[in-house]
């Protein structure tokens, strides 16, 4: 029986039986049922193939205008994405005809009944194949991009992750809380998205950007040890691996110290890699802040390549190069990396890499060419004796065919420049090894940066992260040399999240916030209830915050965290499915009390 008809009322126990990409060998001379979307339909001389897809995979059917008769007038009216249901007996393909290529190419069903459940206009693009398409038009159709093997693979890899976060969290006495969206606005570094409130005329909620105040208060509250997949939200510039909304692995406990902490985030991510297919063991390596820095110009080193900087601020402290050696008098310093092999770079080869380096915030570049003949050559050459040359070729270790490069500035100008030239030459020179997977810690972060500016101290984590007890009497005298007692997880270069023991005395709390600037009716205004919750008993606590996004799209190899995110808006914060942000009615904007403020055009 053929039934053609679409039916809004179908009995769905009997639409399907088996999933396509699952079924086997072991399964032939079995009735099954299946059900998805028409991936491709092919007419080869009367006989017509149509592969079947589902979220498992694909399964091919047959129609013979001789064995199956009706099914073929059926096959004859399908078009690719129709939605449908068949049932029939799975056979063997023929051995000449089984495709290796295929988890299901051996088997193929000639179904005996088919009913069509939704027809399908063509897609803007075509679904199962693995080409380039524009993301824009990607993101407006993302149901159906949904659909691809690609995406389609990485919302799967992302269930998996997160089942097996879950699954490690509970088995360690964790607690699921959740946490409010609709909070009070605080300052934490990036700018909160607001929500007017209709009850409450001219007030406003906040988004969250994170947690972090009610994770502490959990633990106040004697939960002891919290995790939550949480939805986040910051109204910030959006790069690659930015959303407006995104998500994050948010753990608090309480009685512990930094190394309990540490401890069970790595047991943490070696079963998230293992949803991955990949194998990472603990302990991962340390470093400390200003190591990490000194060798790799960045808190988030990707130490798959040896590339390292290296200090040559006491040589040209004493040089008569005087442009380096006053940043070095002023409190900077002068740091190099020596590149193999690339002493035969052209001119404009030379100008690119200055050019880049004045891109990424340098004032200028310096370099040493060490030839394949033996000779130096070099624009400070000059400034240089024969002692300090011979010192710095030492202190590269370079030899004919090395390129050193050389910059003076500002610390965490230097730190930049070169940290991200390192990194360049990695990807150009082919130095990163891809196969690998490296994590490590960084620890010893100092507690506050200062603003060259305003000379004011800002929070290099959160104003609620503890100062390292062995620092913990600097914060009366010299703060900005104080350590935090804070801790980032690295993977190939990438920050996966970052976490710290926390603050638990008021006094000390209200100190820190003293410290950034704000005073005692800031204070209470904006951080009161906390303040106060801590004068009722309050455990030592800490805890960490890893980026679900960012670690699914690492472990996908994809590009952007949009590629691992069901329904993400684009670079400009825009849903293009939906159309969000849209224009509110004028009826809304009154029960908010709000008016808009007319644009001014550009």
């Amino acid at each position: 029986m053929v039934m053609f008809n679409i039916m809004q009322n179908t009995d769905s126990s009997k639409l399907k039986t088996h999933w396509c990409g699952q079924l086997s060998e072991n399964e032939t001379t079995n009735k099954v049922s299946v059900a998805g979307w028409v991936s491709t339909v092919r007419d080869l001389g009367g006989i017509i193939f149509v592969e079947l897809r589902d979220r498992s995979g694909i399964i091919q059917l047959v129609a013979d205008p001789i064995k199956n008769t009706e099914i073929h007038k059926v096959f004859q009216q399908l078009k690719s994405e129709y939605v449908i249901t068949v049932s029939g007996i799975l056979t063997q393909r023929p051995q000449d005809t089984s495709n290796p290529n295929l988890a299901t190419g051996s088997v193929e069903i000639y179904p005996d009944t088919v009913e069509i459940l939704s027809e399908s206009e063509t897609p803007p693009f075509i679904i199962d194949e693995e080409q380039e398409i524009n993301e824009d038009l990607r993101l407006k159709y993302r149901y159906l991009d949904l659909r691809r093997p690609k995406i389609l693979n990485n919302m799967l890899l992302r269930h998996k992750i997160t089942t097996n976060i879950r699954n490690y969290m509970n088995s360690h006495e964790f607690i699921e809380v959740e946490t409010p969206i609709l909070i009070k606005t605080t300052p934490e570094g990036a700018r909160d998205y607001l929500v007017p409130s209709r009850v409450q005329p001219n007030k406003f909620y906040a988004l969250p950007q994170s947690p972090q105040i009610f994770k502490q208060l959990l633990m106040v509250g004697g939960i002891e040890r919290y995790y939550q997949i949480a939805k986040c939200f910051r109204d910030e510039d959006l790069r690659a691996d930015r959303q407006p909304e995104f998500t994050q692995v948010d753990i608090e406990m309480s009685f512990v110290n930094q190394e309990d902490i540490i401890s069970l985030t790595e047991g943490l991510v070696v079963e998230a890699f293992k949803a991955a297919g990949v194998e990472v063991s603990a302990p991962f390596p340390r470093l400390c802040y200003k190591e990490a820095m000194g060798a790799y110009g960045s808190d988030k080193p990707d130490t798959r390549f040896d590339l390292k900087l290296f200090d040559i601020s006491d040589i040209m402290e004493k040089s008569s190069f005087e442009a380096f050696a006053e940043q070095v008098k002023k409190g900077g310093s002068v740091r190099a990396i020596c590149v193999q092999g690339i002493a035969d770079y052209s001119r404009k080869d030379m100008d690119d890499i200055r050019n880049l380096a004045v891109s990424f915030g340098a004032k200028g570049l310096a370099w040493i060419t060490y030839n394949m003949d033996g000779t130096i050559k070099s624009p400070i050459l000059k400034f240089l004796s024969d002692e300090e040359s011979a010192i710095i070729q030492k202190r590269a270790n370079a030899n004919p065919g090395d390129i050193v490069f050389l910059v003076a500035d500002k610390n965490k100008t230097v730190f930049d420049v070169l940290g991200r030239l390192r990194l360049h030459f990695g990807e150009k020179l082919n130095l990163i090894d891809v196969a690998k997977h490296n994590l490590l810690w960084v620890l010893d972060f100092p507690m506050f940066e200062k603003d060259d500016e305003t000379n004011a101290l800002a929070a290099v984590h959160h104003p609620f992260t503890s100062p390292n007890p062995e620092d913990a009497a600097l914060l009366e005298t010299e703060p900005e040399k104080c350590r935090a007692y804070a801790y980032d997880i690295i993977y190939n270069g990438n920050e996966l999240g970052g976490g710290s023991v926390r603050i638990h005395s008021s006094e000390l709390q209200k100190k820190v916030f003293g410290l950034l600037g704000l005073s005692e009716e800031e204070i209470q205004e904006k951080f009161g209830f906390m303040i106060n919750a801590f004068k009722y008993g309050t455990p030592p606590h800490g805890g960490i915050a890893l980026g679900l996004d960012r670690l699914v799209a690492l472990l996908a190899k994809a590009n952007s965290i949009r590629e691992v995110i069901a329904f993400p808006k684009n670079s400009q914060a825009k849903c293009l499915m939906t159309e969000a942000p849209a224009n509110a009615s004028e009826e809304q904007l009154r029960e908010l009390y709000l008016k808009l403020v007319e644009l001014k055009k550009k």
